[in-house]
């Protein structure tokens, strides 16, 4: 199993920056990927990023260019750095870990004000 915990939520008004974490413990050598996945409320959960297993990155187009996913291995842990923010990116953050099965974590609530 594969356990996640989010931090680094938070109010920020538009046009600025958050950083979100995500810490994986536990059967961490079974992970092939793990993503950002965030729900507004009223909307379905939507895809943010991903990094794989050997480090290739992918975004969502809604914050290509402003969102950068990233991790520090000795620390078990993906970040992801939330730039230029909208007041559209308000939304629960989950960080996703992929393996056989998916984990996710119990989300971090981003708040972006005009």
């Amino acid at each position: 199993q594969v356990q996640l915990v989010e931090s680094g939520g938070g109010l920020v008004q538009a046009g600025g920056s958050l950083r979100l974490s995500c810490a994986a413990s536990g059967s961490i050598f079974s992970i092939n990927s793990m993503g950002w996945y965030r729900q507004a409320p009223g909307k379905q959960r939507e895809w943010v990023a991903s990094i794989t297993s050997i480090g290739s990155m992918y975004y969502g187009d809604s914050v290509k260019g402003r969102f950068t996913i990233f991790r520090d291995t000795a620390k078990n842990t993906v970040y992801l750095q939330m730039n230029s923010l909208k007041p559209e990116d308000t939304a629960v953050y989950y960080c996703k870990a992929v393996t056989s099965v998916d984990y996710w974590g119990q989300g971090t609530q981003v708040t972006v004000s005009s």
